[in-house]
């Protein structure tokens, strides 16, 4: 397949030698300095578009390919207070739209027992359920997309959880996240269930990005040729 990688930063970089390697040919390589190319014309020349940027310019990526006729792998995090007005576009448009806000396989293994694990604890209510993530310094987005899908879950099976907060907890119906930001970390998030008899922790851990660029790559291949909104759980088949 012809690819457009949308945002040519690390995961875009990281993405890229993966591609190569199945066979596919990269189009268009955009990143800050040649936004001049990122055009209708240029985009219809590509079957799909690899999108990972930044939350204040992901939507108009997204119309842009639309426009042109090519679906959207996107990875972006940071915008999601607008997904129900993408998702009007996505109808309206016809168009293709494959989002994950971490695209690792383990990951969303991670999420699927997250929820279980949730199911459970949501009867033990000597337990307390608080999160811890970490990324590296140039993570813009706080919590990260993951760390708030993975609060999302939580929130939606414990009972006396109704919100979640960063840093500082101050009402027993939060859920804490505690962020952290340091050198080389891809990525980490842990789920601590806390009594006072024990813990019981699930955790992920990324060693590089490797795991998350695969991932966009999988579901750009899977895209094609498919109209509508989906996501790692279709991809997975969950």
């Amino acid at each position: 397949m012809k690819v457009a990688l949308v945002g040519y930063g690390k995961m875009g970089k990281a993405i890229e030698p993966i591609l190569l390697e199945r066979g596919h040919e990269i189009v268009l390589r955009i990143g800050q300095n040649n936004q001049n190319e990122f055009n209708k014309q240029n985009l219809q020349n590509c079957d799909v578009a690899i999108e990972f940027s930044r939350p204040e310019l992901a939507l108009h990526h997204y119309q842009r390919c639309f426009e042109a006729g090519i679906p959207v792998v996107s990875g972006t995090t940071g915008w999601l207070e607008k997904r129900q007005e993408l998702q009007q576009v996505i109808e309206d448009m016809n168009a293709s739209f494959f989002y994950a806000p971490n695209f690792s396989i383990g990951v969303n293994l991670f999420f699927k027992v997250n929820e279980f694990l949730a199911q459970l604890m949501n009867q033990q209510v000597q337990y307390d359920v608080e999160m811890e993530e970490i990324h590296h310094k140039q993570k813009l987005d706080s919590p990260s997309g993951t760390g708030i899908r993975t609060a999302e879950i939580i929130l939606d099976q414990i009972e006396r959880k109704e919100i979640w907060v960063e840093n500082v907890k101050k009402h027993e119906n939060e859920l804490l996240i505690n962020v952290k930001r340091e050198d080389h970390v891809p990525g980490t998030h842990i789920v601590n269930y806390l009594s006072d008899e024990d813990t019981l922790s699930l955790s992920h851990v990324a060693h590089s990005r490797k795991g998350f660029a695969m991932g966009a790559v999988l579901a750009a291949e899977w895209i094609l040729n498919k109209k509508g909104s989906f996501g790692m759980n279709d991809l997975l088949k969950f």
